[in-house]
Protein backbone atom coordinates (compact mmCIF):
# COMPACT_ATOMS: atom_id res chain seq x y z
CA UNK A 1 0.00 0.00 0.00
CA UNK A 2 2.48 2.68 1.17
CA UNK A 3 4.74 1.73 -2.56
CA UNK A 4 1.13 2.80 -4.08
CA UNK A 5 0.93 6.09 -2.28
CA UNK A 6 4.56 6.40 -3.29
CA UNK A 7 3.77 6.25 -6.65
CA UNK A 8 0.93 8.49 -7.25
CA UNK A 9 2.40 10.86 -5.54
CA UNK A 10 6.11 10.57 -7.65
CA UNK A 11 3.37 11.05 -10.39
CA UNK A 12 2.30 14.60 -9.15
CA UNK A 13 5.83 15.32 -8.64
CA UNK A 14 6.92 15.02 -11.74
CA UNK A 15 4.45 16.08 -13.58
CA UNK A 16 4.46 19.74 -11.62
CA UNK A 17 8.60 19.37 -12.83
CA UNK A 18 7.51 18.72 -16.28
CA UNK A 19 5.55 21.46 -16.38
CA UNK A 20 7.88 24.17 -14.71
CA UNK A 21 10.76 22.49 -17.32
CA UNK A 22 8.03 23.11 -20.23
CA UNK A 23 7.24 26.72 -19.57
CA UNK A 24 10.71 27.75 -18.88
CA UNK A 25 11.15 26.28 -22.14
CA UNK A 26 8.28 27.89 -23.64
CA UNK A 27 10.08 31.24 -22.52
CA UNK A 28 13.57 30.80 -23.84
CA UNK A 29 11.88 29.13 -26.80
CA UNK A 30 10.77 32.78 -27.90
CA UNK A 31 14.86 33.64 -28.75
CA UNK A 32 15.65 30.58 -29.65
CA UNK A 33 12.94 28.73 -32.08
CA UNK A 34 15.34 26.04 -33.17
CA UNK A 35 15.21 24.35 -29.73
CA UNK A 36 11.66 23.57 -30.21
CA UNK A 37 11.75 19.86 -30.76
CA UNK A 38 14.36 18.93 -28.94
CA UNK A 39 14.40 15.74 -26.49
CA UNK A 40 16.10 15.71 -23.51
CA UNK A 41 19.67 14.40 -25.11
CA UNK A 42 19.09 17.53 -27.64
CA UNK A 43 17.99 15.59 -30.78
CA UNK A 44 15.59 16.94 -33.08
CA UNK A 45 12.29 14.58 -32.25
CA UNK A 46 8.75 15.17 -33.66
CA UNK A 47 7.44 12.71 -31.52
CA UNK A 48 9.06 14.18 -28.45
CA UNK A 49 7.80 17.62 -29.84
CA UNK A 50 4.09 15.91 -29.88
CA UNK A 51 4.19 14.82 -26.16
CA UNK A 52 5.15 17.84 -24.78
CA UNK A 53 2.47 19.61 -26.75
CA UNK A 54 0.03 17.13 -25.51
CA UNK A 55 1.23 17.69 -21.52
CA UNK A 56 0.91 21.67 -21.90
CA UNK A 57 -2.41 21.28 -23.24
CA UNK A 58 -3.36 19.00 -20.33
CA UNK A 59 -1.73 21.56 -17.84
CA UNK A 60 -3.57 24.37 -19.39
CA UNK A 61 -6.75 22.75 -19.05
CA UNK A 62 -6.27 21.63 -15.34
CA UNK A 63 -5.60 25.16 -14.49
CA UNK A 64 -8.69 26.29 -16.31
CA UNK A 65 -10.62 23.88 -14.43
CA UNK A 66 -9.23 25.13 -10.57
CA UNK A 67 -9.54 28.73 -11.76
CA UNK A 68 -13.14 28.29 -12.89
CA UNK A 69 -13.81 26.86 -9.43
CA UNK A 70 -12.50 29.81 -7.87
CA UNK A 71 -14.65 31.89 -9.64
CA UNK A 72 -17.47 29.87 -8.56
CA UNK A 73 -16.85 30.36 -5.04
CA UNK A 74 -19.17 33.22 -3.28
CA UNK A 75 -17.21 35.16 -2.22
CA UNK A 76 -14.48 34.65 -5.02
CA UNK A 77 -11.30 34.13 -3.15
CA UNK A 78 -8.36 36.24 -3.59
CA UNK A 79 -5.82 34.80 -5.29
CA UNK A 80 -2.19 34.21 -6.81
CA UNK A 81 -1.25 32.36 -10.03
CA UNK A 82 0.66 29.43 -7.89
CA UNK A 83 -0.64 29.34 -5.04
CA UNK A 84 -2.79 26.25 -5.70
CA UNK A 85 -2.05 22.84 -5.62
CA UNK A 86 -2.15 20.58 -8.89
CA UNK A 87 -3.70 17.60 -7.55
CA UNK A 88 -6.22 16.50 -10.05
CA UNK A 89 -6.03 12.91 -11.43
CA UNK A 90 -7.26 11.67 -14.67
CA UNK A 91 -9.85 9.00 -14.60
CA UNK A 92 -7.64 6.10 -15.61
CA UNK A 93 -5.24 6.73 -13.24
CA UNK A 94 -7.96 6.91 -10.54
CA UNK A 95 -9.66 3.35 -11.57
CA UNK A 96 -6.58 1.83 -11.21
CA UNK A 97 -5.10 2.90 -7.91
CA UNK A 98 -8.33 1.85 -6.16
CA UNK A 99 -8.40 -1.13 -8.24
CA UNK A 100 -4.44 -2.29 -6.87
CA UNK A 101 -5.97 -0.86 -3.67
CA UNK A 102 -8.63 -2.77 -3.15
CA UNK A 103 -6.52 -5.71 -4.48
CA UNK A 104 -3.94 -5.27 -1.51
CA UNK A 105 -6.70 -5.01 0.84
CA UNK A 106 -8.27 -8.46 -0.03
CA UNK A 107 -4.86 -9.77 0.06
CA UNK A 108 -4.17 -8.28 3.72
CA UNK A 109 -7.39 -10.06 5.29
CA UNK A 110 -6.13 -12.93 4.23
CA UNK A 111 -2.74 -12.42 6.61
CA UNK A 112 -4.23 -14.81 9.71
CA UNK A 113 -6.07 -17.29 7.91
CA UNK A 114 -3.71 -19.91 8.87
CA UNK A 115 -3.41 -19.01 12.27
CA UNK A 116 -5.66 -20.58 15.07
CA UNK A 117 -8.45 -19.06 16.61
CA UNK A 118 -7.33 -18.19 19.99
CA UNK A 119 -4.76 -15.88 18.41
CA UNK A 120 -6.35 -14.37 15.03
CA UNK A 121 -7.83 -11.65 16.10
CA UNK A 122 -6.70 -8.17 18.24
CA UNK A 123 -9.93 -9.31 20.37
CA UNK A 124 -9.19 -12.83 21.08
CA UNK A 125 -5.76 -12.22 21.85
CA UNK A 126 -6.83 -9.06 24.54
CA UNK A 127 -9.11 -11.04 25.87
CA UNK A 128 -6.77 -14.02 26.87
CA UNK A 129 -3.76 -11.48 27.80
CA UNK A 130 -6.60 -9.32 30.02
CA UNK A 131 -8.09 -12.31 31.65
CA UNK A 132 -4.66 -13.75 32.24
CA UNK A 133 -4.29 -10.44 34.43
CA UNK A 134 -7.42 -10.47 36.29
CA UNK A 135 -6.84 -13.87 37.65
CA UNK A 136 -3.01 -14.43 38.14
CA UNK A 137 -1.75 -10.47 38.70
CA UNK A 138 1.49 -11.63 40.12
CA UNK A 139 2.52 -14.39 37.55
CA UNK A 140 1.42 -11.92 34.84
CA UNK A 141 3.55 -8.61 36.28
CA UNK A 142 6.55 -11.49 37.01
CA UNK A 143 6.92 -12.46 33.29
CA UNK A 144 6.69 -8.87 32.10
CA UNK A 145 3.46 -8.93 29.71
CA UNK A 146 3.34 -5.64 29.63
CA UNK A 147 6.54 -4.99 27.65
CA UNK A 148 5.56 -8.14 25.15
CA UNK A 149 2.30 -6.38 24.61
CA UNK A 150 3.38 -3.55 21.85
CA UNK A 151 5.01 -6.54 19.87
CA UNK A 152 2.07 -8.54 20.13
CA UNK A 153 -0.76 -6.04 18.73
CA UNK A 154 1.44 -4.39 16.62
CA UNK A 155 0.79 -6.50 13.43
CA UNK A 156 -2.85 -5.75 14.20
CA UNK A 157 -2.39 -2.12 14.42
CA UNK A 158 -0.77 -1.76 11.36
CA UNK A 159 -3.34 -4.28 9.42
CA UNK A 160 -6.12 -1.84 10.37
CA UNK A 161 -3.58 1.35 9.73
CA UNK A 162 -2.64 -0.58 5.66
CA UNK A 163 -5.09 2.25 4.28
CA UNK A 164 -4.90 5.20 6.65
CA UNK A 165 -3.63 8.11 5.22
CA UNK A 166 -4.11 11.30 6.95
CA UNK A 167 -2.74 13.74 4.28
CA UNK A 168 -5.88 12.83 2.71
CA UNK A 169 -9.24 14.43 3.63
CA UNK A 170 -11.85 13.33 5.88
CA UNK A 171 -8.95 10.32 7.35
CA UNK A 172 -10.28 8.69 9.92
CA UNK A 173 -9.21 9.40 13.38
CA UNK A 174 -6.73 7.21 15.38
CA UNK A 175 -9.72 7.76 17.89
CA UNK A 176 -12.76 6.44 16.24
CA UNK A 177 -10.29 2.91 14.82
CA UNK A 178 -11.13 -0.72 16.47
CA UNK A 179 -7.49 -1.01 17.89
CA UNK A 180 -7.51 2.42 19.48
CA UNK A 181 -10.78 2.02 21.46
CA UNK A 182 -9.40 -1.54 22.84
CA UNK A 183 -6.48 -0.50 23.77
CA UNK A 184 -7.47 2.66 25.31
CA UNK A 185 -9.44 0.49 28.32
CA UNK A 186 -6.74 -2.13 28.28
CA UNK A 187 -6.75 -4.00 31.27
CA UNK A 188 -9.12 -1.75 32.91
CA UNK A 189 -12.57 -3.40 34.94
CA UNK A 190 -15.39 -1.37 36.72
CA UNK A 191 -14.29 -3.01 39.41
CA UNK A 192 -10.98 -1.83 39.51
CA UNK A 193 -8.71 1.44 38.99
CA UNK A 194 -5.58 1.39 36.86
CA UNK A 195 -3.11 3.32 38.71
CA UNK A 196 -0.01 5.45 37.36
CA UNK A 197 2.50 2.30 39.04
CA UNK A 198 0.65 0.14 36.12
CA UNK A 199 2.93 -0.40 33.02
CA UNK A 200 0.03 -1.24 31.18
CA UNK A 201 -0.78 2.63 31.28
CA UNK A 202 2.08 2.67 28.73
CA UNK A 203 0.67 0.29 26.26
CA UNK A 204 -0.99 2.86 23.62
CA UNK A 205 1.66 5.68 23.86
CA UNK A 206 4.22 2.51 23.67
CA UNK A 207 1.74 1.54 20.24
CA UNK A 208 1.42 5.40 18.73
CA UNK A 209 5.33 5.77 19.24
CA UNK A 210 6.59 2.33 17.09
CA UNK A 211 3.87 2.08 15.04
CA UNK A 212 1.73 5.22 14.22
CA UNK A 213 5.30 7.65 14.39
CA UNK A 214 6.68 5.00 11.89
CA UNK A 215 4.07 4.93 9.73
CA UNK A 216 4.15 8.63 9.80
CA UNK A 217 7.40 8.43 8.65
CA UNK A 218 7.15 6.37 6.04
CA UNK A 219 4.63 9.11 4.95
CA UNK A 220 6.82 12.18 5.53
CA UNK A 221 9.45 10.55 3.36
CA UNK A 222 7.54 8.95 0.27
CA UNK A 223 4.00 10.89 -0.33
CA UNK A 224 3.92 14.27 1.28
CA UNK A 225 4.59 16.61 -0.73
CA UNK A 226 5.50 19.98 1.17
CA UNK A 227 3.98 22.16 -2.12
CA UNK A 228 0.73 20.85 -0.87
CA UNK A 229 -1.20 23.49 1.73
CA UNK A 230 -4.01 21.02 2.32
CA UNK A 231 -1.51 18.01 3.05
CA UNK A 232 0.94 19.71 4.74
CA UNK A 233 -1.87 20.89 7.35
CA UNK A 234 -3.15 17.82 7.53
CA UNK A 235 0.10 16.70 8.29
CA UNK A 236 0.93 19.33 11.21
CA UNK A 237 -2.45 19.01 12.71
CA UNK A 238 -1.72 15.18 13.41
CA UNK A 239 1.72 15.50 14.63
CA UNK A 240 0.70 18.40 16.99
CA UNK A 241 -2.64 16.12 18.32
CA UNK A 242 0.26 13.68 18.86
CA UNK A 243 2.89 15.72 20.29
CA UNK A 244 0.11 17.33 22.87
CA UNK A 245 -1.79 13.90 23.65
CA UNK A 246 0.67 11.96 24.18
CA UNK A 247 4.23 11.59 26.42
CA UNK A 248 5.80 9.08 24.11
CA UNK A 249 5.62 12.08 21.18
CA UNK A 250 8.58 14.35 22.26
CA UNK A 251 11.85 15.64 21.33
CA UNK A 252 14.23 12.90 23.12
CA UNK A 253 12.21 9.88 21.76
CA UNK A 254 14.34 8.39 19.12
CA UNK A 255 11.20 7.93 16.63
CA UNK A 256 9.79 10.96 17.07
CA UNK A 257 13.41 12.35 15.91
CA UNK A 258 13.55 10.42 12.87
CA UNK A 259 10.06 11.82 11.83
CA UNK A 260 10.84 15.27 12.41
CA UNK A 261 14.53 14.45 10.90
CA UNK A 262 12.46 12.72 7.31
CA UNK A 263 10.24 15.99 7.91
CA UNK A 264 13.34 18.22 7.23
CA UNK A 265 14.93 15.99 4.83
CA UNK A 266 12.15 16.16 2.63
CA UNK A 267 11.21 19.87 2.67
CA UNK A 268 15.49 20.09 1.92
CA UNK A 269 14.68 17.89 -1.48
CA UNK A 270 11.62 19.62 -2.39
CA UNK A 271 14.01 22.91 -2.14
CA UNK A 272 16.90 21.13 -4.25
CA UNK A 273 14.08 19.44 -6.76
CA UNK A 274 10.94 21.46 -7.15
CA UNK A 275 11.63 25.21 -6.91
CA UNK A 276 12.92 27.07 -9.73
CA UNK A 277 13.06 30.86 -9.76
CA UNK A 278 13.75 32.66 -13.47
CA UNK A 279 15.60 35.58 -14.12
CA UNK A 280 15.05 37.99 -17.24
CA UNK A 281 16.30 41.45 -17.94
CA UNK A 282 13.97 43.99 -16.48
CA UNK A 283 12.93 45.34 -19.66
CA UNK A 284 11.21 42.00 -20.16
CA UNK A 285 9.63 42.38 -17.22
CA UNK A 286 7.98 46.12 -18.11
CA UNK A 287 5.41 44.09 -20.42
CA UNK A 288 3.32 42.88 -17.69
CA UNK A 289 1.31 40.97 -20.48
CA UNK A 290 4.10 38.76 -21.48
CA UNK A 291 4.34 35.02 -21.09
CA UNK A 292 7.93 35.57 -19.23
CA UNK A 293 6.33 38.13 -16.47
CA UNK A 294 3.27 35.47 -15.79
CA UNK A 295 5.74 32.46 -15.49
CA UNK A 296 8.24 34.69 -13.20
CA UNK A 297 4.58 35.08 -11.14
CA UNK A 298 3.82 31.74 -11.09
CA UNK A 299 7.30 30.99 -9.46
CA UNK A 300 7.28 33.82 -7.11
CA UNK A 301 4.16 32.72 -6.32
CA UNK A 302 4.43 29.29 -5.49
CA UNK A 303 7.55 30.30 -3.67
CA UNK A 304 4.98 32.06 -1.22
CA UNK A 305 3.13 29.07 -0.73
CA UNK A 306 6.04 26.98 -0.04
CA UNK A 307 7.51 29.40 2.59
CA UNK A 308 4.35 29.23 4.46
CA UNK A 309 3.89 25.46 4.58
CA UNK A 310 7.32 24.76 5.79
CA UNK A 311 6.31 27.31 8.21
CA UNK A 312 3.53 25.64 9.57
CA UNK A 313 5.77 23.33 11.47
CA UNK A 314 7.12 26.25 13.22
CA UNK A 315 6.01 25.28 16.75
CA UNK A 316 7.25 21.23 15.88
CA UNK A 317 10.75 22.04 14.50
CA UNK A 318 13.36 23.80 16.25
CA UNK A 319 14.28 27.49 14.91
CA UNK A 320 17.50 26.94 13.94
CA UNK A 321 17.04 24.05 11.12
CA UNK A 322 13.62 25.53 9.81
CA UNK A 323 14.78 29.24 9.67
CA UNK A 324 17.97 27.76 7.66
CA UNK A 325 15.06 26.29 5.32
CA UNK A 326 12.97 28.48 4.84
CA UNK A 327 15.14 32.10 5.04
CA UNK A 328 18.32 30.94 3.72
CA UNK A 329 17.53 28.17 1.45
CA UNK A 330 14.00 29.73 -0.07
CA UNK A 331 13.81 33.72 0.96
CA UNK A 332 17.62 34.91 0.19
CA UNK A 333 18.11 32.03 -2.51
CA UNK A 334 15.81 32.43 -4.63
CA UNK A 335 12.83 35.03 -3.89
CA UNK A 336 14.94 37.90 -2.61
CA UNK A 337 16.59 37.63 -5.92
CA UNK A 338 13.64 37.73 -7.81
CA UNK A 339 12.56 41.06 -5.66
CA UNK A 340 15.55 42.67 -6.52
CA UNK A 341 15.15 41.91 -10.25
CA UNK A 342 11.95 43.52 -9.98
CA UNK A 343 10.41 46.80 -9.92
CA UNK A 344 9.68 48.65 -6.56
CA UNK A 345 6.10 48.94 -6.64
CA UNK A 346 2.64 47.86 -5.10
CA UNK A 347 3.26 43.93 -6.19
CA UNK A 348 6.70 43.89 -4.55
CA UNK A 349 5.21 45.47 -1.66
CA UNK A 350 2.28 43.18 -2.09
CA UNK A 351 4.61 40.01 -1.82
CA UNK A 352 6.83 41.56 1.19
CA UNK A 353 3.74 41.58 3.36
CA UNK A 354 2.79 37.75 2.34
CA UNK A 355 6.18 36.44 3.31
CA UNK A 356 6.57 38.60 6.12
CA UNK A 357 3.08 37.52 7.13
CA UNK A 358 4.45 33.74 7.32
CA UNK A 359 7.38 34.19 9.89
CA UNK A 360 6.06 33.02 13.13
CA UNK A 361 6.00 36.00 15.75
CA UNK A 362 7.86 33.80 18.44
CA UNK A 363 10.97 34.23 16.36
CA UNK A 364 11.25 37.73 17.30
CA UNK A 365 10.10 37.43 20.67
CA UNK A 366 12.77 38.63 23.45
CA UNK A 367 15.22 39.58 20.34
CA UNK A 368 17.32 42.41 21.92
CA UNK A 369 18.90 45.23 20.46
CA UNK A 370 17.83 47.20 16.83
CA UNK A 371 18.78 44.69 14.87
CA UNK A 372 16.69 41.96 13.03
CA UNK A 373 17.92 38.09 13.31
CA UNK A 374 21.44 37.59 11.07
CA UNK A 375 19.00 35.63 8.09
CA UNK A 376 16.57 38.44 7.73
CA UNK A 377 19.00 41.18 7.51
CA UNK A 378 18.97 40.44 3.62
CA UNK A 379 15.49 41.42 3.57
CA UNK A 380 15.92 44.39 6.05
CA UNK A 381 18.52 46.07 3.81
CA UNK A 382 16.51 44.95 0.42
CA UNK A 383 13.10 46.72 1.94
CA UNK A 384 15.21 49.79 3.01
CA UNK A 385 16.25 49.98 -0.25
CA UNK A 386 12.73 49.87 -1.51
CA UNK A 387 11.66 52.71 0.34
CA UNK A 388 14.47 54.90 -1.25
CA UNK A 389 13.12 53.95 -4.82
CA UNK A 390 10.00 54.66 -3.92
CA UNK A 391 10.93 58.15 -2.60
CA UNK A 392 13.35 58.74 -5.69
CA UNK A 393 10.72 57.30 -8.20
CA UNK A 394 8.26 60.14 -7.17
CA UNK A 395 10.36 63.17 -7.28
CA UNK A 396 8.89 65.16 -9.66
CA UNK A 397 5.51 63.29 -10.09
CA UNK A 398 2.16 64.92 -9.65
CA UNK A 399 1.11 65.06 -6.28
CA UNK A 400 -1.10 61.71 -5.97
CA UNK A 401 1.91 59.85 -7.13
CA UNK A 402 3.89 61.81 -4.65
CA UNK A 403 1.11 61.03 -1.69
CA UNK A 404 0.76 57.47 -2.53
CA UNK A 405 4.73 56.43 -2.94
CA UNK A 406 4.62 58.37 1.04
CA UNK A 407 1.87 55.81 2.12
CA UNK A 408 4.32 53.14 0.61
CA UNK A 409 6.93 54.24 2.42
CA UNK A 410 5.20 53.65 5.56
CA UNK A 411 4.25 50.51 4.84
CA UNK A 412 8.03 49.44 4.30
CA UNK A 413 8.96 50.76 7.30
CA UNK A 414 6.16 48.92 9.11
CA UNK A 415 7.33 45.88 7.77
CA UNK A 416 11.04 46.88 8.98
CA UNK A 417 9.26 46.83 12.71
CA UNK A 418 7.14 43.60 12.01
CA UNK A 419 10.59 41.92 11.40
CA UNK A 420 12.54 43.81 14.32
CA UNK A 421 14.76 45.47 11.95
CA UNK A 422 14.44 48.56 14.04
CA UNK A 423 17.78 50.47 13.02
CA UNK A 424 16.62 50.63 9.22
CA UNK A 425 13.23 51.44 9.92
CA UNK A 426 14.05 54.29 12.12
CA UNK A 427 16.12 55.30 9.26
CA UNK A 428 13.12 55.34 7.12
CA UNK A 429 11.58 57.18 9.31
CA UNK A 430 14.18 59.60 9.62
CA UNK A 431 15.24 60.39 5.71
CA UNK A 432 11.15 60.42 4.68
CA UNK A 433 10.32 62.34 7.72
CA UNK A 434 7.60 59.97 9.03
CA UNK A 435 6.70 61.09 13.09
CA UNK A 436 4.42 58.79 13.61
CA UNK A 437 6.37 55.60 13.10
CA UNK A 438 9.46 57.37 14.18
CA UNK A 439 7.66 57.66 17.27
CA UNK A 440 6.74 54.00 17.59
CA UNK A 441 9.40 52.76 16.98
CA UNK A 442 11.86 54.72 19.87
CA UNK A 443 9.36 53.52 22.03
CA UNK A 444 10.13 49.94 21.17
Amino acid sequence: MHTLLRQRAERFVQRRQDDTKDESEEQMNKTNKAAGNLDTLGRDSPGFAEVKKRRIAEREARRSRRRRARQAMDPPVPHHEGMSSDEEEQETDILRFNSEKDRIVTEAGKIFEDVVDDFCTFRAIKTKFERWKYDFGEPYREAYISLCLPKLFTPFVRLELLTWNPLKANAQDLEDMAWYDSLLFYGFRETTQLTDDDPDVKLLPSIVEKVVLQKLTGLAEHVWDPMSTRQTQRFVTMVQRLVDDYPTVAGDNKATQALLRTVLGRMRKTLDDDVFMPLYPKGVLENKSSGAYYFLQRQFWSCVKLLGNMLQWHSILAREPLMELCVDGLLNRYMLLALQNSEVNDDSIEKSQKIISSFPRQWFAGVEGDETLPPLQNLARYLSHSANTLHKNSIGCPDIDRRKARENIKQVAKLLVQIHALDHALQVAREHSLKDLKQMVVGR
